[in-house]
Parts: C-alpha cells; sequence; structure tokens
C-alpha cells in the first residue's frame, strides 16, 4: 500500500520510497516499506516505538543504508552515502538527538556545513548573520543570533535546530519530535511555519507522539507497526480510536483512574522556602502518602529546577526539607537517596541511562549504589527482581545482558522506572515520564505510576502535558516565573485554568 493509492492525493510525488528493508542482526526493523511524498504536504508518520519510523527516516536523510528496496526524488533513482548527501539534494533533517554545537553561536550554529556568503576578504560574517537571522524570523524564533548555544533554553536551542535545517533550497523537511521541548506559543509559531512552506511547495514528514499535534496539522498519515506499512490515507479517515488501534494492533484500553485519596495530617514530603537564585523562590508544599501530585509551568518556569534541587542536584539551594516529619539535609543525589527518594529525569539517554552498558546493569544501578564497587553484586537475586519488574512493566529485550541502545525509547524509560523502584523509594519525582515515547508506552507507564500509588507510593509528576497531569494527579501545582502561582485539587485542574495560571494570567 502507499500513498499516492488514495484518490484525494493532491500535489505531485517528490520523493518515492519502494520496498524499503533493512534489518540489524535477527532484527527485521523494516519489511519492505513503500510510500509517496508529496509537495505542498504534511506528512504524519506514526508508529510505537520500535515500529520503524526512525529507521525509515534514518535511511531518507542519508544516515544509513536500506539493505534492499529503492529510493526515487523527481522520477530519478538516488543514493545517498551520508546526510551531506541528502541535504545538497534538498532534504533537511530535524531529529529528537541535539546536533548543535554549544560552545559556537546560534548564527554559527545555522551555517555549520552549509556554505557561508564571501566577500573579497573571505567569509562575510555580516551577511552570514543577517540571513541567520532571517531564518529565525522565519519560523518566528525570537533568539538573538549572537547568543552561544550553550546559553539557550532547550525550547530555543530546538527552534535553532529547525532554522539549520530550513537553511538552503529545502524541498523535503523531516521533524522528529521537533515540539518536545517547545512551550505551546513556540508550537503556534512552528505550525505556522510550516504552513507557510506547504504553500511554498515543501514535502513534510512529521513526527509527534502528541496526538493532538497530528490532526492540528498533517495531511495524511501512514502508519508503520513492526516494520511494516499498515495504513495510510487522509487525515480525515482517521478517528484517534483508529490511529491508535492501527498503531498498537489492538484497542486501546481504558485507563481506570483511581479514586482521590484521603489527607491525612502527616505529610510524607514537606518542602519549605525553597529557593534557587533566578530559578525559583519561596516554594512551600506538601505531600501525602499514596499521592500523585503535578508539577506544571512553561518553559523556564522552574518546575524542572525544582525537582533536580529537592534531589540535591544544586548545593546552593536554599531552604528546608522534611521526610517522614524529620528534617533532612539533602546535598547531593546520594543524600537523596539515603532518606529514600528517587528521581526520574527528562533526559533519559543524557542523565538517565548508560546506553554502553546492559538492561540489567541500568536496572540495578541505582539499588546497588551503595555496594562495594570492588565486588560484583549478587547476581541472583538481583536478576530476579530485574526479571519480575519486567514481566510486570512488559518490557520488550531479548535478554538482560543486551544493550540498552537497542531497546525503543518506551522501553528504555520502563527499564528507567525499574532502576528507581527497585531503591523502593518513599518518594519518587518524575520529570516528563513520557517524553518521546508511543501512545502505547505512555499508557503503559500510567498504568505503572497509578499501580504504584495504589500501593502507598508518593509521587512528584513535571510534564509540559496538560492532559497526562489529568490522568494521573490528585492535585497540580502551577509555576510562572518561579513562583507557585496555583495549587488545584482534581475537581479545580480544568485544562483552560491550567493555561491561564501557568501564563501568568490567573483567573479571567
Amino acid at each position: 500500500m502507499k500513498l499516492s493509492d488514495h484518490p484525494n492525493s493532491d500535489g505531485a510525488v517528490v520523493f518515492h520510497v519502494d520496498s524499503i528493508k533493512k534489518s540489524y542482526g535477527g532484527v527485521h526493523a523494516l519489511k519492505g516499506v513503500t510510500l509517496d511524498l508529496r509537495a505542498g504536504e504534511i506528512l504524519g508518520l506514526c508508529g510505537e516505538n520500535g515500529s520503524g519510523k526512525s529507521t525509515l527516516l534514518k535511511i531518507i536523510s542519508g544516515q544509513i543504508n536500506a539493505d534492499s528496496g529503492e529510493m526515487t526524488l523527481d522520477g530519478q533513482k538516488v543514493e545517498f552515502r551520508s546526510p551531506i548527501d541528502a541535504l545538497q539534494e534538498g532534504i533537511g533533517t530535524v531529529t529528537q538527538e541535539r546536533t548543535l554545537v554549544p560552545d559556537l553561536t546560534v548564527f554559527e550554529n545555522i551555517y555549520l556545513s552549509h556554505t557561508k556568503p564571501r566577500s573579497i576578504w573571505g567569509i562575510s560574517w555580516d551577511k552570514t548573520r543577517k540571513l541567520a537571522t532571517d531564518l529565525l524570523n522565519k519560523i518566528g524564533a525570537d533568539i538573538s543570533p549572537d547568543v552561544l548555544v550553550a546559553e539557550l533554553l532547550p525550547g530555543e536551542a530546538q527552534m535553532v535546530e529547525i532554522a539549520r535545517a530550513l537553511n538552503g533550497n529545502i524541498r523535503i523537511l523531516i521533524l522528529d519530535e521537533p515540539t518536545s521541548s517547545l512551550t505551546s506559543h513556540e508550537v503556534e509559531k512552528l505550525f505556522a511555519a510550516l504552513e507557510n512552506l506547504k504553500k511554498q511547495g515543501v514535502a513534510i514528514i512529521f513526527i509527534s507522539h502528541r496526538l493532538e499535534e497530528i490532526y492540528a496539522i498533517c495531511d495524511r498519515l501512514a502508519i508503520l507497526r513492526d516494520g511494516n506499512l499498515v495504513s495510510a490515507g487522509p487525515i480525515e479517515e482517521y478517528s484517534k480510536q483508529r490511529l491508535i488501534h492501527d498503531m498498537i494492533g489492538r484497542d486501546p484500553d481504558e485507563l481506570e483512574v483511581s479514586e482521590e485519596i484521603i489527607i491525612d495530617s502527616h505529610p510524607v514530603l514537606a518542602v519549605k522556602e525553597f529557593s534557587l537564585g533566578k530559578k525559583f523562590s519561596d516554594i512551600n508544599f506538601q505531600l501525602h502518602k499514596g499521592e500523585i501530585l503535578g508539577l506544571i509551568g512553561l518553559v523556564g518556569a522552574g518546575h524542572s529546577d525544582l525537582l533536580e534541587a529537592i534531589f540535591g542536584l544544586h548545593r546552593e539551594c536554599q531552604g528546608t526539607l522534611e521526610v517522614n516529619g524529620q528534617l533532612v539535609e539533602v546535598n547531593s543525589p546520594r543524600d537523596a537517596m539515603k532518606h529514600n527518594l528517587a528521581f526520574v529525569p527528562a533526559d533519559r539517554k543524557k542523565h538517565g541511562l548508560v546506553l554502553g552498558m546492559s538492561v540489567l546493569e541500568n536496572a540495578v544501578m541505582a539499588s546497588t549504589a551503595n555496594k562495594n564497587r570492588l565486588m560484583r553484586p549478587k547476581t541472583r537475586p538481583i536478576e530476579e527482581k530485574v526479571k519480575s519488574y519486567s514481566k510486570d512493566f512488559n518490557i520488550v529485550h531479548r535478554t538482560l545482558d543486551e544493550p540498552i541502545l537497542n531497546l525503543s525509547g518506551g522501553n528504555q524509560q520502563k527499564v528507567l522506572l525499574t532502576k528507581w523502584l527497585g531503591t523502593d523509594p518513599t518518594v519518587l519525582f518524575l520529570d516528563e515520564p513520557t517524553r518521546g515515547v508511543d501512545v502505547g508506552a505512555k499508557t503503559e507507564i500510567y498504568k505503572i505510576l497509578l499501580d504504584q500509588r495504589a500501593k502507598g507510593l508518593s509521587i512528584v509528576v513535571s510534564s509540559s502535558e496538560i492532559p497526562e497531569l489529568l490522568v494521573l494527579c490528585d492535585r497540580i501545582m502551577v509555576m510562572f516565573r518561579g513562583k507557585i502561582v496555583a495549587h488545584l485539587n482534581r475537581a479545580q485542574a480544568e485544562e483552560s485554568r491550567i493555561v491561564q495560571y501557568a501564563m501568568g494570567q490567573g483567573e479571567s
């Protein structure tokens, strides 16, 4: 099946992928995928992690070669030996991985690997800066071209990545989770830029695990599952139910949210007068046994920094912390772990997992942190515990010795949860717990957290996805410019109200 089979197809076929196959050892990542990219259309490429999306995009963008099959551009067969080859043919890519150089300025990064304008004295940096500024303006990014990338917020860095991908005569733009670190306002500006690119005839591949974004911006969908193209067609043909069914191969399970807990008078965690420079100040809240507390704010509001500070990652933080009524001092993650605190960071690949190590090694890393590293921990009881978690959490892997790099994003995230739940924490902090995971894995992670809540675990979840917090949380705290501006219980927590507080508007 290919997209051009549908009678509602508009625009000329720019790029054709025919019977593409790719295997890694015994794993068949792509099993003969065929599809078209059309000028002036946004194709939403959907599928669970491990479905073959990333492999297909890497082949199209020249990062890897297919085992068999062929690709044609304007009817002519093409083979890309590198991303530079693809870029020279007008294929720009923005991946989930950061590719910017932190020690270079914004405009230097935008023109990295691109031909720069020249004068009789050599490279014209003034013209380069001006052209980079034009690209930033094109996508509505209010970012100085002269600032170092290292000084940018995550959302700003992502906008620079997108601006760089648009540099040159781009005919095909590949966007893999481009909005994962953007604010809602930045997403709106990006979507406006994409609509403008459509009018210019650019063919766009868009990947997002946020279904509301898929429906907001895409013209067509192509659904991959287990390396196969299982369906494709205009967005109007896909209800949410059908989209999820095609992605996971079954109807989605209904998630039952447990009853609201009864708050007792003895908090498990009490945060008092927490302040960290310009990041946040005068933070006060309590967390009770078996409660899930949500934390949300715009990028830079301080919610991620707050979780890091409670876990001892910012020694300069001021304030007091009580665990089970006892005043504790937490100046490092090791101190936090001694008091039964656990933290799942937002960037699992950079801060949560060691990608060169095995599933087992990653899963037991925290629970064996206080062991003598000169001696190998006793493996049998450890392996049995990890096997139990793997079964309960439906972690898909071949063996416990398999490199965690081979696992899909959702399975990596579940291993990261195993790593910290294996310490038997009193309080679990999570920052963006479902970032970059597919809808099936997201539902499984929700069930894991709700099950742990039912067992009495106290949880704090920081998330940029309001629907996620509405599913999980008993209470939600909203931050704006380093302050908590609202405490909302489940009955008060409506999406419009949360957005108002997050933007500093309060009640209308």
